[in-house]
């Protein structure tokens, strides 16, 4: 028997199945921004008592794109991420800057990026590259998340969070993202 068909008869859901028949099914289209959306999902869940990542800086013009050294000046870590982007797309996690070079940062895959280039991933993540519509989007520049050693030998390059599905205020469903 496959894996699939072991985890399907066990009550586990593939994420298709859960977004059409309860994701899409049961929720009215008008509420999608709230999760769509980063900046307002943050909002809702600051509104709500919620710890968030604190937010350095928000690019939401091109013009603005100047403003980053700026904005991580003081910064050793931060993480760069559209704010309606999906599955990890468009996201920077810098760990640190380069001993030589200030202007120079290191990302939690050991890559180096000069300012200049993450200037211009953040003119991309505006421009659209990878919003979930396509359209024009806003960076965010967060507070870098770092999560507990338990995760370190099932987590690659990312923070793994849980979901929780909540359908009519109970939980009904949950799933792990493991990056």
């Amino acid at each position: 028997m496959s894996v699939a068909k072991r985890l399907r008869q066990a009550g586990v859901l593939g994420l298709n199945e859960r977004n059409a028949n309860y994701i899409m099914r049961l929720n009215p289209r008008g509420f999608f921004p709230r999760v769509d959306d980063k900046v307002l999902t943050k909002k809702l869940a600051v509104a709500a008592g919620m710890a968030v990542p604190e937010m350095y800086g928000m690019i939401v013009h091109q013009a603005e794109v100047k403003n980053f050294a700026a904005i991580v000046a003081n910064k050793t870590s931060f993480v760069v991420k559209p704010a309606e982007g999906s599955g990890g797309d468009g996201i920077l996690v810098v760990t640190g800057r380069s001993e030589r070079k200030r202007d120079t940062f290191r990302l939690s895959s050991g890559m180096l990026m000069s300012e200049g280039e993450i200037r211009h991933h953040l003119s991309n993540i505006v421009g659209g590259q990878y919003s979930l519509s396509g359209h024009r989007d806003k960076a965010l520049i967060e507070y870098c998340v770092h999560f507990d050693p338990t995760f370190a030998e099932v987590s690659f390059q990312g923070v793994p969070d849980i979901r929780v599905i909540v359908y009519r205020g109970y939980p009904a469903m949950a799933m792990v993202r493991l990056p």
